[in-house]
């Protein structure tokens, strides 16, 4: 089930039909619920030379009784005027509403937030749904790490694949990279890569968003992609490690980590032997997650 059928919903939906997964059926759900119609018509015209056949449809939250995966995309966007508080107070609001309802229908499944602010939004989600931690899953800082890796494949003339690199913590302007666990083949970036170029690169990484946007409006393509990686590896148990928003025992938030994800959702949180100024950083980003929350209660 996919909640929220706007240019992120529908993109992770267009992902999903157009990659073999083990994905059976797509719900889309919308608050305009002509809109889901009119998604789920333009998407079935793929299904005729999609690589697999699945189900779609327009539903309801009583539909969500028997998914695995419920994945939130709905969100308001910011006005003019209005402060970045007011719209996470206002997106809190729908967000609550919405796992209520999903709630309601007997759903036992798993939580997939990919609204922002992703990690304060998949924290509520977990204290609202009341479900154990690991059934509660955001997006986290995944199509993030995705962007780093890709920089760095161009710098160093290698498949982005061969990459193994991730950008932690908050999705969001204090979010870092992890350059001391960062590896080629087993070679260290930072022996490949100089401290200007890696300065450079993760600041291209954290504000790559920023120019899509005045670009074209909105980022849907990447993350829809990203999306589509996670729900595989629920569903196909596939047990990668990927840096989603994830709960964090120690400071009692969610944020973007590298995890085990499998087909019960957050199989572990890894830990880590990350430097003293990574170490520094990451408490200095969930401050900022904790500062977000408190906002909201």
């Amino acid at each position: 089930m996919i909640v929220g059928t706007g240019n992120v919903g529908s993109s992770i939906a267009y992902a999903l039909l157009n990659q073999r997964t083990a994905v059976k059926e797509i719900i889309l759900v919308d608050i305009d619920n002509e809109d889901a119609k009119g998604e789920v018509m333009d998407l079935s015209d793929a299904l005729a030379v999609a690589p697999s056949y699945l189900k779609l449809k327009a539903g309801g939250y009583p539909d969500a009784r028997d998914a695995d995966v419920c994945i939130i995309t709905a969100g308001a966007n910011q006005k003019p005027g209005e402060t970045r508080t007011d719209l996470v107070k206002k997106n809190a609001k729908i967000i609550k509403e919405i796992v209520e309802s999903v709630m309601n229908s007997g759903f036992n499944g798993i939580f997939l937030m990919v609204s922002n602010p992703v990690d304060t939004l998949s924290f509520l989600t977990y204290k609202y749904s009341g479900l154990p931690s690991e059934k509660v899953i955001g997006s986290g800082t995944v199509l993030d790490s995705a962007r780093l890796r890709y920089d760095l494949a161009k710098k160093l003339d290698v498949h982005p694949k061969s990459v193994h690199a991730y950008q932690v913590g908050e999705h969001g302007d204090s979010e870092f990279a992890l350059w001391s666990l960062a590896t080629i083949g087993g070679e260290k970036i930072e022996k490949l890569v100089s401290k200007a170029d890696r300065t450079q690169i993760e600041l291209d990484t954290r504000n790559r968003a920023y120019e899509i946007i005045r670009k074209k409006g909105a980022t849907y393509y990447g993350i829809g992609a990203c999306v589509t990686q996670i729900v595989n590896c629920i569903l196909n148990d596939e047990r990668r490690v990927l840096s989603v928003s994830n709960y964090d025992d120690n400071n009692g938030i969610y944020d973007g980590f590298p995890a085990v994800v499998g087909r019960d959702g957050i199989v572990r949180r890894l830990e880590l032997p990350l430097s003293e100024q990574e170490g520094i950083k990451l408490q200095r980003s969930a401050n900022a997650i904790k500062a977000t929350i408190k906002e909201v209660e």
